[in-house]
């Protein structure tokens, strides 16, 4: 089968178009892959700098949607079904196997490459509000990168869930997408953002912050929280590990929340049916409805990864490998 591979760690130049053997299902479920997601994680992998570090060479992709070639008993799923699933690796390929846990069947009306970056961004998105953020109906969410596949899952999980959302983004085309994905207001990260959210909220600042960026972001996210407020900590798209002297988190009473949704659900896997129910409940609401940014054939999975490393890429970015 076809497969992009990772040969060396040099970004997105390190991949390579090969043949190599189809898996073996095993006690997974074997996915012939239509369309595959394309995320900040995989090019991390491709730079060796994510946490996970798998030897030369693999197969990058974490997100998936496609036919079931086969299923094991009690997946859940069986052959034939239209499933979008977490792969973690190996999703950039014809065939990839998944955790029947982590398989699901793709809601009515869906496309392909809507479903395909689905599992991880919306189940993360879920998991840091919910699980981490504790939100609540009629708070006030602040989410960054509020354009893109993981930041619109975000606008639309955190709206679906009774909150008032503003996102931070780059343009102003980008904050028109923010807008479109749920987003009651849009401020440019350009201006001074957290003035504009201060005067939106009457001084009184928001509830929750859901940052993936990192960086001076959320050193100036501390500024704009309200007393008893949370920033969730969800990735470091902006480059830059972030500090926090701690006398800022005491005075006003706040609370810097680690989110790592794969880490968690891989020691307690029973979460993940308890989000995926709860996320259908939103989706049969219309309130979760995945925004496809650009599409790419796999042969391209390296100018995919350059849109998101430039910051270019507005909603999920998805590599096409075959007509569903």
């Amino acid at each position: 089968m076809r497969a992009l591979q990772l040969e060396r760690l040099d970004g997105p130049e390190g991949l390579k178009l090969v043949d190599v053997p189809e898996p073996e299902a095993g006690d997974q479920v074997l996915i012939d892959v239509v369309a595959a997601g394309v995320s900040f994680p995989d090019l991390l992998l491709t730079q060796g700098k994510y946490q996970m570090k798998p030897p030369l060479p693999f197969v990058p992709g974490v997100d998936v949607a496609g036919v079931v070639r086969s299923a094991p008993p009690g997946a859940g799923v069986k052959a034939g079904d239209k499933v979008m699933a977490f792969t973690l690796l190996g999703g950039w390929a014809d065939v990839v196997a998944a955790p029947p846990g982590m398989t699901f069947r793709i809601p009515e009306g869906w496309s392909f490459e809507a479903a395909a970056g689905t599992v991880m961004n919306y189940h993360t998105a879920y998991f840091a509000l919910h699980k981490r953020g504790r939100l609540r109906t009629g708070e006030t969410v602040l989410i960054h990168g509020g354009a893109g596949g993981l930041g619109t899952a975000a606008v639309q999980v955190a709206r679906g869930s009774g909150a008032r959302v503003f996102a931070v983004v780059s343009t102003e085309d980008k904050a028109e997408v923010a807008r479109s994905a749920g987003a009651d207001r849009a401020f440019l990260s350009s201006g001074d953002w957290v003035s504009r959210v201060m005067d939106a909220t009457k001084g009184k600042g928001v509830g929750m912050v859901f940052d993936s960026v990192g960086g001076d972001i959320f050193d100036q996210s501390l500024k704009c929280l309200a007393p008893e407020g949370r920033l969730l900590v969800v990735g470091f798209a902006g480059g830059r590990i972030p500090e926090v002297k701690v006398n800022r988190l005491l005075l006003n009473n706040l609370d810097v929340v680690g989110v790592a949704w794969g880490a968690f659900v891989t020691q307690k896997p029973q979460l993940t049916s308890e989000i995926s129910k709860a996320l259908a409940a939103l989706a049969d609401k219309g309130f979760v409805e995945p925004l496809v940014g650009k599409v790419f054939p796999l042969e391209q999975a390296a100018q995919a990864l350059r849109e998101l490393e430039s910051r270019q890429a507005t909603g999920k970015v998805v590599l096409r490998l075959r007509e569903g």
